[in-house]
Parts: C-alpha cells; structure tokens; sequence
C-alpha cells in the first residue's frame, strides 16, 4: 500500500515512532492483548470508534496513546483498516474515516429491511401533518437511539436533535422513551443503575420501582409523547416497531411545533404513528418472508 505512508522501509512507518518502555507490554492484565481488548478484531474496532465528529482526524502516534499501545502495533491497525478502506491518509499525517462506509452507506440505505419498508410509509404520513412536522424513523444502537431516516413536511425547522445519524439520549425524547419502555427487564435494571442520576433528570423515575412504574404506562398506552425534552417548543409522539418475535427495533416518531399541539392534533397523531408502524412490520414481514429468510439459530446480543 504506497499511499498508506510515505515510503521508508517496507512495512514500518516513514516518520520516527516513540519507543516503546519496556512496561508498556506488561501493564495490561494476564490474559489479555495489548490495549486490554480480547481480539485483534476489537482492537481494530477501538481504532475505528476514536473517529468522531468531534475528532475526525488522528495520526498513528496520537491513535497509539490514546489506545495505551505501542506506535507499531497502531500502525498496523491503521495499515489493515487502510488497506480496506475504512480510513483514509489526509495530509498532515492524519487519517479519517474512508470511503468504504461511504459504501456501507449505500447499501443501508438500499437493502435495510426496517427502511425498505418504512419509505412508503413514511412519505405518505408527513403529507398529513401541520406545517413545520418531521417524521423520524429510529433504532437502539447500544445504550443510545439513532435517526436512519428522516422525511420533512412543509416548512421544516432548521434544525431537530433527531438528525440522521446522531445518537441521541435513550432517556430523553418520544423516540427514544418508547424504545426504552420495551427493553427487556434485566437490561432496563441494568441501565438505572448505571445512569441513575440522568433517569432522574430526565423525569423517568427517582428509583427502579418508579422507573419501572412510569415505563409500564408508556406500554399501556402504546404511545410516547413529550414536550420541549429534546427541542424547545416542539412536541414528539412515538410508537414502537418490533421484529418478528416482538423484539423492539425501533420507533417511529413525529416531531411537531408546540404552537399548534393541541388534544384532537394528539390523536391524529397517535393514531397515525400507530398505524404507521404497524405498517412497517408488515412490510418487513412480508419481505422476510418473500424471500425466504429463515430465523437464524444465533441471536447476536444488540
């Protein structure tokens, strides 16, 4: 790979590298790779996940010090993730992310079955809501929640929290908060403890019998509605899409203007995002079962 770095001797870095201390390699617990990660294959991800809009761009060496590596090893993760093209050199010695998630791209945007099916859908719904609404289509990543798709009625806001691919809180927000009330119970347990004090903060309950409390009325109801948690003066309502075995996916979520939230647009809108989600599974179920995709016998934990 001649464009990986500028040429010295075959597979090492052209610019010098700080040496390794002999501690460095014996720092890390018995059993574990270098970095503490379980696999090259995590290693690689560690490298891929420094990438963030706040920091797109890193150098090998500064790569290597954050992930408490040596720069030869960090060289050959950047190497091995260049070569495939999932970073790319700039100048100045820095890499960001490459053109094959540009690629990766694409091909969710044209094969995912959740956005496949929510299209249609979604491009009928915000012809029938006020001026100035969204329509958001959502799903769990980790302990977050992300837009992957996203159409405007007339005269949109500028701009809304729930932007596609911005991971958004999975305690604050309509599209987020019907996600969270169908989680499995021991990874809701799991995550009031971990985020106590942002559950509290976002009004979901002091401690877990309220916590649990107040998500088992937002699955009464079938709905979720807020006002102003993400955006000021605007009003979300949510409803949520499962998979074939009423596993949560995702959630479908119009975000209106306040101003003109009243209880009849309420009901229009509960009802529509209901529908509209139902929708959405039956197309999904329809395409699974067009093409004759049969249920895997590994269920890999999201």
């Amino acid at each position: 790979m001649a464009h990986l770095f500028p040429a010295s001797e075959p597979g090492s870095p052209a610019r010098s590298e700080p040496s390794s201390s002999p501690s460095a390699s014996s720092s890390y617990p018995s059993g574990r790779d270098e970095g503490g990660l379980p696999s090259s294959g995590d290693r690689l991800l560690a490298v891929l996940g420094l990438f963030t809009i706040n920091r797109p761009a890193w150098t090998v060496e500064e790569a290597a010090e954050k992930l408490e590596v040596s720069a030869t090893t960090a060289y050959r993760y950047f190497k091995r993730l260049t070569r495939v093209g999932l970073i790319s050199p700039v100048s100045g010695a820095s890499y960001t992310l490459g053109p094959a998630i540009i690629q990766m791209d694409r091909q969710i945007q044209l094969c995912d079955p959740m956005l496949r099916a929510a299209r249609g859908v979604m491009a009928g719904l915000i012809r029938q809501v006020p001026e100035g609404g969204v329509l958001s289509l959502c799903r769990l990543f980790h302990d977050r929640v992300m837009c992957v798709h996203q159409v405007m009625g007339d005269n949109p806001p500028e701009l809304i929290s729930y932007e596609r691919g911005h991971p958004m809180p999975l305690f604050r927000g309509a599209g987020s908060k019907i996600i969270l009330a169908y989680l499995p119970n021991r990874t809701l347990k799991s995550l009031f403890e971990r985020n106590t004090q942002a559950i509290a903060d976002a009004d979901l309950g002091r401690d877990w019998d309220e916590f649990r409390r107040l998500l088992a009325a937002i699955r009464r109801a079938g709905v979720a509605s807020t006002a102003g948690d993400l955006n000021p003066n605007r009003v979300g309502v949510a409803a949520p899409i499962f998979d074939q075995r009423r596993a949560i996916l995702g959630s479908l979520n119009f975000v209106v203007p306040q101003q003109n939230f009243d209880d009849a647009l309420r009901v229009r809108l509960t009802g529509l995002v209901t529908v509209g989600a139902r929708e959405i599974q039956a197309g999904m179920l329809a395409a699974a079962e067009e093409s004759g995709a049969s249920r895997p016998r590994v269920r890999v934990p999201r």
